[in-house]
């Protein structure tokens, strides 16, 4: 990618990037697959088995179901509205697409540093395309050359903040960076000031009163606050001359907010509260709202019950997309791993201890009870599908003792301390014990998952399906549960089954990529090499 000659600061408390070229692509050669100036299409047959028990045993059937994809090609101008954009999180990753942006390099105690997108899924990882005719050797590409998806450093990213502090100083008080990358973007991001955001004491912590000084009038629900949200999402689009907005939430941990019935349990139900400023109405249930209604996809990187039964009806009825919930970073992705391994090799996990002790802003709110508690569901029912997938290690109902706890220790900042302990039966009544000490920048982890998860969801608007003979195209269902790979407590439509296997989220979204240009899932048999 060519460098930049220029910066340039975005209107409305944005900042604004310039075109960069896109990764070398390829050319599907099937006649399931058409391109066009505007789109791709592809036929493509999805094979399943059903499996049905009667007469004591189990009877598997294969099924086909052929599918058609439309992808458009033309990706446009994006924008990224960060909610918490002053805190750590959000200045890391303006900072960081900075840096890239620019090709720049800085020097630290341990030498030179360049600018890189390590950690993204999209940007530094790359997937089989398939094997080479003549060498018989695998052919791998960057995974973002799959489809056309916006590159990062052509992002405009705005956002809001309880905290009035310009991106400058919000940098430094974060203190993740090095001094020496801080210096040369600086200059850019004392430009760059958060629109004031909601603030709703009762939903966060009583240590954060402190930062809030840039706050909209009103600590409860209101359709007021929903309205001035959407003028924020209106005006900065308009600003900034974007096709489209994705909007994250990167803000604090709020408490869980009651479901009652009556109150959020129905898209009617849940607007009327927000009319009627009823207290279990959390400030991220109202940007959720307001994205909806601007269409703009709202991805909730916290614990929190934000999506409420009538927040997710509400994006149903308007064909808005929600995605959920709290990044998956360090410690539960290394548990997702390795969990899913044990199991997989038949030992019988019996107990998980996760400790942990951090020291940013982040910890000092989970200090508070009722905001850690969102932390410890979504940290806890992260092995749940993946225990239910093995009914010969456990019985209906059985479940390894799980506990996490998490303390706020302000002189470690930002690197996390992260110690587990999986405690496992193995054969004729053994046992094993696995300890691990995992220190986790926790910004510099989460960085690139905000930028997968805004790339993913910008794509997903521009990809539609149809059963193969019907007219009419349709969008993916509202909750893109393709997110789940970088979120602790993946989100799924009602009624279908949660997975949190690392290995399961990455094939399905790899492989739904593919469908979309005609491809087969990847396929490990490599039966060329064993039958010959």
């Amino acid at each position: 990618m060519a460098p930049h000659a220029n910066d340039e600061s975005g209107n409305a408390g944005g900042m604004s990037m310039h075109e960069s070229s896109t990764p070398a692509g390829f050319t599907v050669q099937s006649p399931n697959v058409k391109y066009s100036d505007a789109d791709i299409t592809s036929k493509y047959t999805y094979r399943t088995t059903d499996v049905s028990f009667a007469n004591g045993g189990f009877s598997a059937a294969p099924k086909e179901t052929v599918y058609d994809f439309k992808t458009e090609r033309k990706v446009g101008k994006v924008g990224v509205m960060l909610v918490g954009w002053g805190g750590n999180n959000g200045t890391t990753v303006t900072a960081g697409i900075l840096a890239n942006r620019r090709k720049l390099e800085w020097e630290t105690r341990e030498g030179l540093r360049a600018a890189n997108y390590y950690g993204s899924v999209v940007m530094s990882s790359t997937v089989k395309l398939g094997t080479d005719t003549k060498t018989g050797k695998d052919v791998n590409i960057p995974l973002q050359s799959l489809l056309p998806m916006a590159h990062p450093n052509d992002l405009t990213i705005g956002g809001w903040d309880i905290s009035g502090m310009d991106l400058a100083a919000a940098m430094d008080r974060a203190q993740v960076l090095e001094p020496t990358l801080k210096s040369l973007v600086r200059k850019e991001m004392v430009s760059m000031k958060p629109l004031p955001s909601i603030y709703y004491p009762d939903f966060i912590a009583a240590n954060q009163e402190d930062r809030a000084d840039n706050v909209i009038a009103g600590s409860k629900a209101s359709m007021e606050h929903v309205e001035h949200l959407r003028k924020d999402i209106r005006d900065f689009k308009s600003a900034n001359g974007l096709d489209k907005v994705i909007v994250l939430w990167t803000a604090n941990t709020e408490r869980y907010a009651d479901l009652v019935p009556g109150v959020n349990d129905t898209a009617d139900n849940m607007m009327k509260a927000i009319a009627d400023g009823h207290p279990e109405i959390a400030p991220s249930t109202v940007f959720a709202v307001a994205c909806i209604l601007e269409s703009a996809p709202f991805i909730n990187g916290s614990p929190q019950n934000t999506f409420v039964p009538g927040c997710i009806q509400l994006a149903e009825k308007h064909g808005a997309f929600l995605g959920g919930d709290d990044f998956k970073s360090g410690q539960t992705k290394m548990k997702s791993a390795l969990v899913d391994f044990m199991i997989n090799a038949g030992i019988k996990l019996t107990s998980i201890a996760s400790y942990n002790h951090l020291g940013n802003n982040d910890g000092k709110n989970l200090s508070s009870q009722k905001q850690f508690r969102s932390k410890e569901i979504s940290k806890s029912n992260v092995v749940d599908d993946m225990v239910a997938a093995n009914n010969v290690l456990y019985k209906e109902g059985e479940h390894p003792d799980h506990t996490v706890v998490i303390k706020y220790m302000p002189a470690v900042g930002d690197n996390k301390r992260a110690l587990d302990e999986y405690y496992a039966e193995i054969f004729l009544g053994g046992h094993q014990t696995i300890s691990m000490f995992n220190v986790c920048e926790d910004s510099l982890l989460a960085s690139p998952l905000i930028i997968d998860l805004v790339l993913i969801a910008e794509l997903f608007t521009r990809v539609q399906w149809r059963k193969n003979g019907e007219q009419d195209w349709k969008s993916f269902h509202s909750v893109l549960s393709v997110l789940s790979y970088m979120l602790k407590a993946p989100l799924t439509p009602p009624g279908t089954p949660v997975v949190n296997a690392l290995a399961k989220q990455r094939s399905a979204l790899i492989n739904i990529m593919k469908a979309c240009v005609g491809l087969e899932p990847e396929n490990d048999m490599t039966l060329e090499h064993k039958l010959f």
